[in-house]
């Protein structure tokens, strides 16, 4: 038996694509969307896995609002590097089994370890 947890936030922030033949390779911004998804095996005596609220705020504290992911990160910053990291993150904290960054409401890349 378990359970799955989903929180969202969004954060924006500007990058560009290094390599990368098209619009993207500059400077552009967007607004992130992103979804973790932890999965709990047992519930407190409350009936909660892990507090939303708990989770909302660590995922806050790791996401890089309003900067330029170029500059804050050593990585080629698109979608799939940034939810990798952000999973690496919070893994140090909750039992995380997916991340999911969203650019736009239609395009998305999700991170996972299997």
């Amino acid at each position: 038996m378990s359970w799955k947890l989903r929180v969202r936030d969004r954060f924006s922030a500007a990058h560009y694509l290094r390599e990368y033949r098209g619009k993207c390779e500059r400077l552009h911004g967007h607004t992130f969307q992103v979804e973790v998804e932890i999965e709990v095996k047992e519930l407190n005596k409350t009936g909660i896995g892990i507090d939303f609220t708990e989770i909302k705020k660590k995922l806050a504290e790791s996401l890089p609002d309003h900067t330029l992911l170029n500059e804050a990160f050593d990585f080629n910053p698109s979608a799939e590097n940034l939810a990798r990291e952000i999973y690496r993150r919070l893994k140090e904290f909750y039992p995380v089994i997916a991340v999911t960054v969203w650019e736009s409401e239609d395009a998305a890349a999700t991170y996972t370890e299997d």
